[in-house]
């Protein structure tokens, strides 16, 4: 059988379930990659892989997309590592620079400031240009809300703006993946999460971010029928912008 190529996340919040998957008798049926948000989406957008962790704003734009897994990354309410981080209070944004490795939460600052803070925002990702406030997601926010007069947690700004959890990236197929697979895959995260206290004895401590509080309460990984409901309006959001 040709093995099954899956891309995911190289950020801190997906180490949960590489670990699964890497103490799981799938390593000898799939190729695995780590990458970048955009990038995983891009592969499987391009066919490269077979299953991404991908943003969810991509999942429009996979060819015979379906999310394969009953897990994800998602938050209810903060989730401590995607954010506005600003100058200014929200009410006076008016421009930002976006995040080039995600298109999820640059989607969702741009729905945000429009629908829930009722901004007209200019945006850029030109690294030179001084903007108000600029959008910044994952590993790259560890310790940073200080170094900024406001930083809004876009999780927590969703709940505010919804009542609803969010969903940033789920595990999504291109192509039929066989059952067993996917029951295996399954029974890989599961044990990954089951064992995020021994994952965290393997991790480097950081000086200023609380990795414990990140992995076992900010992100929430089961993938609820609440975060589907919010994906979908996510999705309906975007369409408008």
């Amino acid at each position: 059988m040709n093995k099954i190529k899956i891309s995911a996340v190289s950020y801190t919040n997906t180490k949960p379930f590489i670990y699964g998957i890497e103490r799981s008798a799938l390593l000898d049926q799939i190729d695995l990659s780590l990458d970048i948000p955009t990038d995983c989406a891009a592969k499987l957008i391009d066919g490269q892989v077979d299953i991404g962790l991908i943003p969810v704003a991509a999942i429009p734009d996979v060819p015979n997309a379906y999310i394969v897994a009953d897990y994800c990354i998602g938050s209810v309410g903060a989730v401590n590592s995607v954010f506005i981080f600003s100058k200014v209070p929200a009410a006076e944004i008016s421009t930002v620079k976006l995040d080039l490795q995600s298109r999820t939460s640059n989607n969702l600052a741009k729905v945000l400031l429009k629908f829930h803070f009722k901004r007209e925002v200019t945006y850029t990702t030109d690294p030179d240009v001084e903007t108000d406030a600029i959008v910044l997601i994952g590993d790259r926010t560890f310790g940073k809300k200080e170094e900024f007069a406001y930083a809004y947690d876009m999780g927590q700004e969703w709940m505010n703006f919804t009542g609803l959890p969010f969903l940033y990236a789920a595990w999504v197929a291109n192509k039929p993946i066989p059952q067993a697979f996917i029951n295996d895959f399954n029974e890989a995260l599961a044990f990954g999460l089951s064992n995020r206290k021994l994952l965290l004895q393997e991790l480097p401590k950081l000086p200023n971010f609380d990795l414990e509080d990140y992995l076992l309460h900010k992100l929430d990984f089961e993938l609820t029928d609440k975060k589907r409901e919010a994906l979908s309006l996510f999705l309906t959001y975007i369409t408008k912008l």
